[in-house]
Parts: C-alpha cells; sequence; structure tokens
C-alpha cells in the first residue's frame, strides 16, 4: 500500500475530483474506487467521495499496489502504425475486443499488447487494461492509442479530458442525412430499461457533442465523417441513432431489418491526433478505410448507379 498525503489549498472542491487531479496517478474512476474501499480519509477521518473540502484539509490516500495480472501475453500480430519509448498507435482490425472482460479473457488487444510490450505498459487503468488510454468497441475498427507509461497515459487523458485531442470516424448510416453537415449535442447516459446499452438522456448523464460532415450519399445510405468533441461510450452509434439514422450494421442500436450483408456497425476510427506528452510535438495519423468497409462503399455504388 502507498500512503500518498496531499494539502488541498481551494475551498469547494469535491474530493474525488482533487485526489484526480493531485498528480498521483490515479483516474477520476480510480479515485472514486479508492473512496468506496474506504481508502481516503480527510484530516484522519473517512469520508465521502462528494465531501467538499476546505483549504488546509490534508487528504490521505492510500493506493493498494498493482495486483498481478493473470491474463497471458498472447503472440497476436499486431498493426502497429507508431511506436515510440512513451507510446504506441495501433490499428484495430475489427472483431477484437480492446480488453479482458467476462466472455473475452483471451484475443484481446491486451493481450497482444501484453506478449509486444512486455511490462512496459502503463498501469493507471488497472490490471485489467494495462496501457488503455481511450478505447473503440470490438466491432468497430480503426486507430487506438496505448500509453507505455504513467507519464504518457496522465498527459493523454488530460488531452482527452480538455477535448484536445483529434479523433475523427468513417461510417456509414442508414437512411439519406438532410443535412450536408451538423453537430449532435446531446448528453448520453446509461439506458434505464437496458444496463448495456447507452441512450440521449438527460438522467445521469455526461455531456456530448459529435460533429458531421457527408462525404457521399448512396441509395438508401449515407457514407459520413464524424468528428468527436467529446468520447462517451457508443457516442457515434447512440448520436446517430437518435438523429434517425444509425450505423450501417449496428445490431444494437441500429434498424433490424436492415440487411447490409455484414455483422457489426461500418464505423472506423480514421485519424488520431495529439501533442506528444514528452516532446510536446503534434502527432497526427491516418488509417485506410478497412476491406470490409472499402466492400460495403463499392455494394452501394453498385446498387446506385
Amino acid at each position: 500500500m502507498t500512503e500518498h498525503r496531499l494539502e488541498c489549498v481551494t475551498d469547494g472542491v469535491r474530493a474525488d475530483k482533487f485526489v484526480a487531479e493531485s498528480g498521483i496517478g490515479i483516474s477520476r474512476s480510480s479515485a472514486v474506487s479508492l473512496f468506496e474501499k474506504g481508502l481516503v480519509s480527510v484530516n484522519g477521518k473517512a469520508v465521502n467521495k462528494k465531501q467538499k473540502l476546505s483549504a488546509g484539509d490534508i487528504v490521505t490516500v492510500n493506493v493498494p499496489e498493482p495486483v498481478a495480472y493473470e491474463a497471458k501475453a498472447e503472440d497476436i500480430p499486431l498493426d502497429i502504425v507508431y511506436e515510440d519509448s512513451d507510446l504506441l498507435v495501433v490499428n484495430k482490425p475489427k472483431g477484437m475486443v480492446v480488453h479482458p472482460a467476462a466472455g473475452n479473457f483471451d484475443g484481446t488487444l491486451v493481450n497482444a499488447l501484453l506478449y509486444h510490450c512486455g511490462d512496459s505498459l502503463s498501469g493507471i487503468n488497472g490490471v485489467m487494461r494495462p496501457g488503455i488510454v481511450h478505447r473503440i468497441d470490438k466491432d468497430t475498427s480503426g486507430l487506438l492509442i496505448v500509453a507505455k507509461n504513467d507519464f504518457a497515459h496522465t498527459g493523454l487523458a488530460e488531452q482527452i479530458k480538455e477535448h484536445s485531442f483529434t479523433r475523427e470516424y468513417e461510417a456509414v448510416v442508414f437512411g439519406n442525412l438532410k443535412d450536408d453537415s451538423g453537430t449532435v449535442d446531446a448528453p448520453i447516459g446509461r439506458n434505464p430499461n437496458d444496463r448495456k446499452k447507452m441512450c440521449v438522456t438527460e438522467k445521469n448523464s455526461k455531456k456530448a457533442v459529435t460533429h458531421y460532415s457527408v462525404i457521399e450519399r448512396y441509395r438508401g445510405y449515407t457514407h459520413i465523417k464524424c468528428r468527436l468533441e467529446t468520447g462517451r461510450t457508443h457516442q457515434i452509434r447512440v448520436h446517430m441513432a437518435y438523429l434517425g439514422h444509425p450505423v450501417a450494421g449496428d445490431l444494437v442500436y441500429g434498424v433490424k431489418k436492415e440487411k447490409v450483408g455484414f455483422e457489426g456497425q461500418c464505423l472506423h476510427a480514421k485519424k488520431i491526433g495529439f501533442v506528444h506528452p514528452r516532446s510536446k510535438e503534434y502527432l497526427e495519423f491516418n488509417s485506410e478505410l478497412p476491406q470490409y468497409f472499402a466492400e460495403f462503399l463499392e455494394k452501394l455504388k453498385k446498387i446506385s448507379s
């Protein structure tokens, strides 16, 4: 157990926010978990995560030592677009799960990263998600950044929080979008009727903003580009379904009677850009549309001609 003693210098800040932004290298969700386990105290007394602090309060945070991660490293080929001593950018194929979870403990991106990087992965997101700064869905393909150490992870996570992290996707959506471009500014939270799904809701939600523009129109479908201002779970899929134009092939939020010839959403993380945490240089990477996506576009061109 590692103990951190921190002094609050301002009044009114929430305890969990203070701990997460204190610089000791843990995320907001990790901070909340520590509060729930009674591992955070203020002036010697355990407090609720919502406790408002006062200037001069001494916050003691006990961080458990990392638990040995039991998932095995697997020699799975990785399409690495960029790599240095701090991070790497991977082009994830459609169908690959990012990190182990119930029902998917093997064959994940994390298993492949453990083989490729060994012990050189950040531990901020815990033993189940070593190196994972952000994620994309199993059936979404495209670029993903991985942190090799906590310094890089913290710097990248801060850019995501400040919305300065460039993430552009391409998708094919069902139907013909009315406008050539637009913005969906609609909060996203858990669907109260199905906890495995997200939805646009004002209750227990977070701000979510997606900018979109039309690339090409086809009979019954539209090829679009989406730029994320925020990064909520299933954000593009939920926002496009909210507009009445769900992502083609989306079995969760899509049109049930749609027959597009493949399973899983036609959604690809095409561009990623960020300031390198150490060099402070802006880096940007693009990826080619994967085969499944390109073949679907060709199919749409034929039926639309």
